[in-house]
């Protein structure tokens, strides 16, 4: 039975998966609004789930969360190994063996008062909060990720200051490419969903923008940067999303986690495409071609404005959730209001005949934003 606003006393709050800008911001939303508005008492498990099954926690006051609000990353710290449903471990016989020890989670959460907690992750993390919420747990949630690809809430914090890497990134190629008449590819992240590598792309005055939901022809791509040259312009710069995956290929894998509930890490995508065309373009313009990879630093840095009150929305909209007794519900915004949705319609049910939101949400590739895009003159390699 869920707990009533009477009977909520003590939260906590825990971080999974990678960390982003803004998850600070978030955790001090919501240790703020639980303190001066409900009364509650807050503590932070150390680590994600490995914190809550290892029972590693921090107070978390006011002083607690003073002078965090710009910072990057998470003062809960992350990890993105530790599903506690399928948990890691050497048995008797010194097999590496997975088992579920949700159980002890529980306990420790008995063990300190915990009357709900707050999970801020994305679909692995969430996912295992719905299971959480399955076994009697009051469990809110809120979605973090860069890559925007979150189902049910139109825009995720830390996402905004990942495109503002980005954008400075292809501003600095900008001026190398342009003095050395180079082509100048930037990898960027996103996984499967195109939004990093589209909107940075427009807003860094990328040529030519490679997203998963176009997969693209090498020979157009190729054509797009000779256009460019022989029209005056000796200089090109590719904007490609890490999961951006030609006509009948594939994704290009860098390396398999094991452990991980998202095991498949993408990347060298960049790389592969500067080889191409360096075999296409090369031989006809004289151009040489480099790839650089933005690789972490799109996921640090000092939080920009936009999403330290995204954030704040997040971490005070989810607070207030709890008082609403709104247990199994993720935090979400939709049109520009604070909505709570069922985490199950986000991540799925794990049920067959399931009905959800689809997985992760991606670019319309026959959208505003692709065809904006288009109207300018960016290629997309189809």
């Amino acid at each position: 039975m869920l707990k009533s606003e009477k009977e909520i006393r003590k939260i906590a709050i825990l971080t999974g998966g990678g960390d982003c800008s803004g998850l600070n911001a978030v955790i001090r939303s919501v240790v703020k609004t639980a303190i001066s508005k409900y009364g509650y008492e807050v503590i932070g498990f150390l680590g994600g789930y490995n914190g809550l099954y290892k029972d590693e926690y921090v107070t978390l006051d006011r002083r607690a969360v003073s002078g965090i609000f710009h910072q990057g990353g998470t003062i809960l710290k992350n990890s993105n190994r530790d599903n506690l449903f399928s948990y890691p471990m050497v048995d008797v016989t010194g097999k590496m063996v997975k088992k579920d020890v949700s159980d002890v989670a529980i306990a420790n959460l008995k063990k300190h008062n915990i009357d709900a907690l707050v999970i801020i992750g994305g679909d692995g993390t969430l996912t295992s909060a719905r299971d959480f919420y399955r076994k009697g747990i009051n469990v809110v949630g809120i979605p973090k990720t860069i890559d925007n690809d979150v189902p049910a809430t139109d825009i995720t914090f830390g996402y905004r200051t990942a495109l503002d890497h980005i954008v400075n990134a292809l501003d600095a190629l900008h001026t190398t490419a342009f003095s050395h008449d180079r082509v100048m590819i930037l990898e960027v992240m996103g996984r499967n969903a195109g939004w990093l590598a589209l909107e940075g792309g427009i807003a860094g005055s990328a040529d030519v923008i490679l997203i998963p939901e176009i997969p693209y022809d090498i020979t157009k791509v190729a054509q797009a940067v000779i256009d460019r040259y022989n029209h005056g312009s000796r200089f090109s710069i590719l904007c490609v999303s890490e999961g951006a995956k030609p006509l009948d290929g594939d994704v290009t894998v860098k390396k398999i986690v094991e452990g991980s509930p998202d095991s498949i890490r993408l990347g060298g995508v960049g790389d592969q495409i500067a080889l191409m065309l360096e075999k296409l373009v090369t031989p006809v313009t004289g151009q040489e071609v480099r790839a650089s990879n933005l690789g972490y630093i799109q996921r640090g840095g000092v939080t920009n404005c936009f999403d330290r009150v995204l954030s704040t929305r997040y971490g005070a909209f989810a607070a207030d959730m709890i008082a609403k007794g709104q247990f199994g519900q993720m935090a979400a915004i939709q049109n520009n209001k604070m909505v709570a949705v069922p985490i199950e319609s986000v991540v799925g049910s794990g049920l067959s005949g399931e009905t959800s939101l689809g997985g992760a949400k991606q670019v319309n590739p026959t959208g505003d934003l692709v065809t904006t895009a288009k109207n300018v003159g960016i290629a997309f390699g189809d």
